[in-house]
């Protein structure tokens, strides 16, 4: 079945926030707020989408529910403490409402969509267009045993309704349409499987939403803040659970790849990885909130991921340790808001990036410290990391920031590199039992301290700085105080926060770095205010002793979150629009590491 030819297929106009996400910690999908979903990988995380029109239009896949000549939705929101999405239309005839979920999976990935009459009597119109490989194959659509059976190649989808209703197929995609009056449901059931496998089992609809509010409930229950914005903080952590692959514990930076950090510019690449940069921020606030399992869990991909030739250590991995995620484009798909190229896989992947060791080191530490269960290779793999720093930690790397203009001596990764010695030098301190080169590791910390302190800071503006001898700023250098290289009240971490929050400041939140005139960037264009830095300060702030500022930064940031608490990459303070991939594990795991700080027990963990 050939792609239509003929008509104006309608482009999303949707913004990032206009999303909402349901998932089964094994793939992902955004639902807008006009009831469609645009954006669903299956099976997995990293697959190729079956709906894309996300990045392109309604001809790359998709699958709306909503009244019949309606819009946007009158409201939507989760249901407290899940997964679980309910968005409602008031129309002229009544009011519907579509709840939206999919529940864990134990055979296939389900999508739930059922659509239940409030009042009056309303008509509901279905669209499903699904195109397998990230909108590029249209499947040959046929009936069977009660289904729409979708298949090409090596992917099928089957499609059924309880009760069943009327279906037909049209322009290449499936529709339907049925009136509910109030009291009265319909469910459909959206299960992907490999096309050469006998059809899977079936699920029951409503026992599936009972047992996903149920179980999401519980798991939230655990968290154990009770501050301020604790809602903030329980969806954030609800977002962090949906964002990793249970099989493994790996946790992706995003669910969506290519969502433009400038719209209509190049900076689009795929988050649907799992990044060692987010290691010890990530492990930090799963433990401080009451999460050892999923804390457990991803310190055992860690250690599962980083196993092997510590000169081979990547920035990041697939979310089973996959090493080889080639960067590939995919030109059939216009892009968000026209913002090209689309990309999968992430060319990042071969950069030298120093830092990588000290987050390991650190998250490893961290982990011990904690009381998790020790593995019997985990000091033997530290002590490896530790042999190869030794003789690398002179070279030029990427930085945290995988910049694309050419390696440099960053200030970040000489101070992570220093915090992988100083956790090393800790652990033989702390834990008699284990062996290591402690001479050695304190000789190595005390050079790389010096040379920092030489070489990284600027005394004339009283700050460190992005590169040796440079007088452009990052915002990494927040992170001075947190990994304890100073202590807070050092005037030069002062200072250093100080001339950060001026330099690279933003309409009250805090860019990256400067990229527009960046010799190190690499790239055209320039991006917004990015999240998690601006987290950083709030926290940097705070142990400055300006916690009354921390936390004015603090409330705003969390009233940036969209109207189901989620938060993208980047945002744009001008336009007042979220930027980048979404949601964003790194973006979350800052609003919860800084709610802590702020309001909980800053030692907890």
């Amino acid at each position: 079945m050939a792609p239509r030819q003929a008509g104006k297929p309608e482009r999303v106009t949707s913004r990032i926030e206009d999303y909402a996400l349901i998932g089964d910690a094994q793939t992902a999908a955004l639902v807008g707020r006009d009831g469609s979903i645009d954006w669903l990988c299956l099976p997995r995380f990293d697959s190729g989408s079956c709906f894309a029109r996300l990045l392109g239009d309604e001809d790359h896949g998709h699958w709306r529910i909503a009244p019949r000549g309606a819009d946007t939705c009158t409201r939507r929101a989760y249901r407290s403490d899940t997964l679980v999405l309910d968005t409602e239309w008031e129309t002229g005839d009544g009011t519907v409402r579509v709840t939206d979920l999919m529940p864990q999976r134990e055979h296939a990935p389900d999508v739930v969509r059922i659509v239940e009459g409030v009042s009056g009597r309303v008509t509901v119109r279905g669209t499903l267009r699904l195109r397998f490989d990230h909108g590029s194959v249209t499947p040959w659509v046929r009936r069977s045993d009660g289904h729409r059976v979708a298949v090409a190649g090596p992917d099928s989808v089957w499609l059924r309704a309880e009760p069943d209703v009327r279906t037909w197929g049209e322009d290449y995609g499936t529709h339907s349409e049925f009136t509910v009056a109030e009291g009265e449901r319909v469910a459909f059931v959206l299960t992907w499987h490999p096309s050469h496998e006998p059809r899977p089992p079936l699920i029951d609809p409503y026992e599936a939403l009972e047992s996903s509010v149920t179980d999401w409930r519980r798991w939230a229950g655990q968290c154990g803040y009770d501050g301020p914005h604790r809602d903030a903080v329980v969806r954030s952590l609800i977002t962090l659970k949906a964002l990793t692959y249970a099989p493994t514990g790996g946790i992706l930076a995003a669910a969506t790849t290519s969502l433009p950090e400038q719209p209509g510019g190049v900076r689009n690449w795929d988050y649907r990885y799992c990044w060692l940069r987010d290691s010890t921020l990530t492990l930090n606030a799963l433990l401080a909130a009451g999460y050892r399992q999923e804390a457990e869990a991803w310190r055992n991909w860690l250690l599962r991921a980083v196993a092997g030739d510590p000169a081979d250590l990547q920035i990041m991995y697939g979310v089973a340790g996959e090493r080889r995620l080639p960067e590939t484009e995919l030109p059939w798909l216009p892009g968000f808001a026209g913002s090209t190229p689309v990309r999968t896989g992430n060319g990042a992947v071969d950069q030298l990036q120093l830092d990588v060791y000290g987050e390991v080191m650190d998250s490893l530490f961290l982990a011990r410290a904690a009381g998790l269960p020790t593995r019997p290779h985990m000091w033997a793999i530290q002590r490896s990391l530790m042999q190869f720093l030794e003789s690398a930690w002179r070279q030029p790397d990427e930085g945290l920031w995988e910049v694309r203009g050419g390696r440099q001596q960053f200030v970040h990764s000489k101070i992570m590199v220093w915090v992988a010695a100083d956790r090393a030098v800790r652990t033989l301190e702390r834990y008699d039992e284990l062996e290591g080169d402690l001479e050695g590791w304190r000789r190595l910390r005390d050079e790389v301290y010096r040379e920092v302190c030489e070489k990284g800071f600027d005394r004339e503006r009283n700050t460190f700085t992005q590169t040796y001898g440079s007088r452009e700023l990052d915002a990494a250098l927040l992170l001075v105080p947190r990994v304890g290289f100073l202590p807070p009240d050092d005037p030069r971490v002062v200072g250093t926060v100080d001339a950060v929050r001026d330099d690279l400041g933003h309409h009250g939140f805090l860019r990256r770095y400067d990229t527009e005139d960046s010799v190190v960037d690499g790239l055209p264009g320039g991006e917004g205010a990015f999240l998690v830095c601006s987290f950083w300060l709030a926290d940097a702030l705070h142990m400055t002793g300006r916690t009354e500022e921390a936390r004015e930064l603090f409330e705003r940031l969390v009233g940036l979150c969209n109207d189901v608490g989620l938060l993208a990459e980047e945002y744009d303070p001008v336009h007042r629009r979220q930027l980048g991939n979404f949601p964003q594990a790194f973006s979350h795991v800052g609003l919860v590491n800084t709610a802590l700080t702020l309001f909980g027990d800053e030692e907890a963990g």
